[in-house]
């Protein structure tokens, strides 16, 4: 076997190779609880900056036309940077991505504060598309969770690790204020202050992962199993081949990227549609947040039911509820309770296709193409919600806010498509 440049950590000879294994156990509680507390730290981060991210672009560029430019560009970075960090935790393991993703992210996030100081909006988009490596390392992380998972428990143990994101998430929006009053004597603009903080919850979590994620479970994973990943394992095009050659990475594929893009382009509007049947601010808040613990609150849920039913029947499931989420939030008119069950259930759909789709994936590629298998799944979601999101204001102006969701049932279709083709072909 080829001497891997992160050797300390792989147990090389059977001997070790053998003594890994019946440390296993006490090794995935290491592991999972290092990236639990990583994911916390991370989705604060990224939560903390965001939620003023379309403020502060309206304040630099000094005009609300250009705002929604900052979320884009965080979306770019990380599906970008997807694809990199994919190669480099193929060739080293996943911690140095993981940390290499936080750090580009802390780097992303003082520049956007700069650009704020200096009124600079094209540096400021510059920041925010490194911010996105953050949000990378933060997906990625779900995928280290599944390295050292029982195939049995492989769902449950991504959906682990989505969960943990529920808490920054949920915590980062509310730390917003504080941490733009916290600079109000240093000569940085307010809605700039989220994103110094992130920039330090960042570091902490790049170290914590530096110090704490050994041994590395993608590299103690590939001894165990005696494979090693040669460089043309590593690139875009092996990951290409993986999945061309396998039907139900295929099927995980679009899942998870048809998934992500119709929750992205229905979420994204939703605040918009509500405005125009008299929604307060707050009264839209409420019904944003019902959606994010849609999408994480749940997903340990998920994650069993994938495990216990099947992948291909959690995806059926994902389908359903999109579906469902599309028609009450596109028929909702000025009913802001259905609107609000809508985007509940569009964020549990988007849960349920994300964990059972990663999942699916993980075990449809050979072990040494995983890692680049899934940079690209990242890569493919982000790049399609990038252009969904895009896509949906231009079609709420033409068409409407249900229109909008009529296509993102239609979205649906080729999922449901192949996941049905699938279980035939598996009777």
């Amino acid at each position: 076997m080829t001497t891997s440049p992160d050797a300390a950590d792989i147990p090389e000879a059977p001997k070790a190779a053998a003594q890994a294994a019946a440390d296993l156990p006490s090794i995935r509680r290491r592991v999972n609880a290092v990236l639990i507390a990583s994911q916390i730290l991370g989705g604060l981060g990224v939560a903390t900056g965001i939620a003023l991210a379309a403020v502060l672009a309206q304040e630099v560029s000094g005009t609300e036309a250009l705002s929604g430019l900052a979320p884009t560009a965080t979306v770019a970075g990380t599906a970008l940077l997807s694809v990199p960090l994919a190669a480099l935790m193929t060739s080293r393991g996943r911690r140095p991505g993981l940390v290499l993703g936080y750090l580009i992210g802390a780097l992303g996030a003082g520049v956007v504060v700069v650009a704020a100081v200096i009124n600079s909006f094209p540096l400021l988009l510059v920041g925010m598309a490194g911010f996105g490596g953050a949000s990378s390392a933060n997906l990625q992380a779900r995928f280290a969770a599944a390295d050292l998972a029982e195939p049995e428990r492989r769902g449950q143990a991504i959906s682990t690790v989505v969960w943990a994101t529920t808490i920054g998430a949920v915590l980062g929006p509310n730390i917003a204020s504080p941490a733009g009053r916290s600079v109000s004597g240093l000569g940085i603009p307010a809605a700039a202050g989220p994103f110094l903080w992130a920039a330090g919850v960042f570091l902490v979590s790049a170290v914590l992962v530096l110090v704490l994620l050994r041994p590395d479970p993608l590299l103690t994973a590939r001894a165990m199993s005696r494979t090693d990943s040669s460089p043309e394992g590593r690139s875009l095009k092996a990951g290409l081949l993986a999945v061309r050659a396998s039907p139900m990475a295929r099927l995980a594929l679009v899942t998870v990227a048809v998934s992500h893009t119709a929750m992205v382009s229905i979420m994204s509007m939703t605040p918009v549609a509500l405005s125009h049947h008299g929604a307060g601010i707050e009264l839209i808040g409420l019904v944003i947040s019902g959606h994010i613990a849609g999408m994480y609150a749940f997903s340990p849920v998920m994650g069993r039911l994938t495990d216990r039913l099947g992948r291909l029947a959690v995806i059926g499931l994902a389908a359903g509820l999109l579906c469902m989420a599309a028609l009450l939030a596109g028929t909702a008119g000025a009913s802001h309770g259905q609107t609000a069950a809508g985007l509940f259930l569009l964020g549990l759909g988007w849960s349920a296709g994300l964990i059972a789709g990663s999942t699916l994936l993980t075990e449809s590629v050979p072990q040494p193409t995983r890692a680049a298998v899934q940079g690209l799944s990242d890569l493919t979601m982000n790049a399609s919600a990038g252009i969904g999101g895009a896509a949906a204001g231009l079609v709420v102006a033409q068409a409407g806010y249900g229109w909008l969701n009529v296509i993102g049932a239609l979205l649906l279709l080729p999922m449901a498509g192949l996941a049905m083709r699938r279980a035939l072909a598996t009777r």
